[in-house]
């Protein structure tokens, strides 16, 4: 098929390379005027990891990647382990493949070289889309450059923003959720070694307030996000704020959190509004599709945004493939993917709740209760997009 993709962030470089393995031809319309990624990194767990390797990005997980031995949910001012999940070699042995945690330049910049290799031409830039179009026969996307491109299959993996979006489900904005994110990168070696978190991803949780770090880049460097309910502001993955308000909101907590915030550069501290959306149930029309944020926009206390619109991408291929009307075989991608996502969304929402728990005692209670671990082992990590059912609506693993 001709196929038309909106959006080259991680999802649609995704799809379009998955696409293009099948032998579609394939277009992906970004709107920048170079294709780059902003922020810092992301985590990858066993089910996106799948998709990753099949795309040929094993090579760039074994440079770039930090293979993670944890997750540990600590209190924000004591230290106090609240819940623990095992990665590491345990992870890799159960799920079949490993967990990585990449900087999301990397990861992007694998993505790229993945779609360039197998098309040359398959990246058009500085095309931002402004509306779409769909007959019976084609779907079309204008541009603000006033330029028109028609295909049998328009793919909206444009973000929260999205403008695919609007004729697919609705034009309703995103909602800011009381919270915003702080954003750091600080080389390693300017924090002491007794106050370096360990080879894990540690989630501080405290009133109103948590703070998340992992290593990057070989280890070399922590990335810390910070997520605080304050008041809205804008949604800006570039837009700095003083170093003042982000050493006010952690005043008081442990030392190793306070740490990364004393060695930040202090010009260099990003703050962006949190926003999501209720998970919708309708993905696709006859020849319009959707993915990633584009249609379940996830806050990130699951680390599993990219990881989702990634396991987008190889499923909506795999139903592409299908013998069958293509508004069929697009009902099939919906169908089975939206009870998953919707799961992904709901539970990374109430995670934000469970971290923000003023009262320790209550806190360590809820952590106990969730049991988080047995949760994501069961049915969260244990996902194959390539040897799911996917004729069946997700249930389970």
């Amino acid at each position: 098929m001709n196929i038309a993709l909106v959006g080259a962030g991680i999802g649609g470089l995704a799809a379009a390379a998955c696409l293009l393995q099948q032998g579609h031809k394939v277009r992906v319309y970004e709107q920048a005027g170079e294709v780059s990624e902003v922020g810092a990194a992301v985590q990858m767990s066993a089910n996106a990891v799948k998709v990753l390797y099949q795309l040929g990005l094993k090579d760039t997980l074994e440079r770039h990647a930090v293979r993670p031995e944890s997750f540990q949910f600590l209190r924000y001012d004591t230290g106090e382990l609240l819940h623990l999940i095992v990665l590491g070699d345990e992870h890799e042995k159960r799920h079949g493949h490993p967990y990585s945690q990449i900087h999301r330049v990397d990861l992007h910049q694998g993505l790229m070289q993945a779609v360039l290799a197998l098309d040359a031409d398959a990246l058009v830039l500085g095309k931002r889309a402004k509306a779409v179009c769909e007959t019976e026969n084609e779907a079309s996307v204008s541009f603000e450059d006033g330029t028109e491109v028609r295909a049998d299959l328009l793919i909206g993996a444009d973000g929260i923003k999205s403008v695919v979006r609007r004729h697919v489900v609705d034009d309703s904005p995103p909602v800011f959720t009381g919270q915003v994110a702080w954003r750091l990168a600080i080389p390693i070696e300017r924090i002491a070694p007794e106050l370096r978190p360990p080879m894990a991803s540690t989630i501080w949780c405290g009133p109103k307030n948590h703070a998340v770090m992992y290593y990057m880049r070989g280890g070399q460097v922590l990335n810390f996000v910070g997520c605080v309910e304050r008041p809205w502001e804008e949604e800006s993955w570039t837009s700095r704020k003083p170093w003042d308000e982000l050493s006010a909101d952690y005043e008081g907590w442990h030392p190793m959190v306070r740490a990364p915030i004393e060695a930040a550069d202090k010009d260099q501290c990003f703050r962006w509004a949190l926003n999501n959306r209720q998970p919708v149930m309708t993905w696709c029309t006859r020849r319009v599709a959707l993915l990633g944020d584009a249609v379940h926009a996830t806050l990130p206390y699951m680390a599993q945004g990219a990881a989702m619109a990634i396991e987008d991408a190889a499923i909506l291929s795999r139903a592409v493939a299908l013998e069958a009307p293509l508004f069929e075989r697009l009902g099939i991608y919906e169908r089975h993917r939206a009870p998953r996502a919707a799961r992904v969304v709901t539970e990374s929402t109430e995670m934000g709740q469970l971290y923000h728990i003023a009262d320790a005692a209550q806190m360590k209670q809820a952590f106990k209760d969730r049991n988080i671990a047995a949760s994501r082992n069961n049915w969260l990590y244990p996902y194959n997009p390539w040897s799911v059912d996917i004729t069946r609506p997700f249930t389970g693993i």
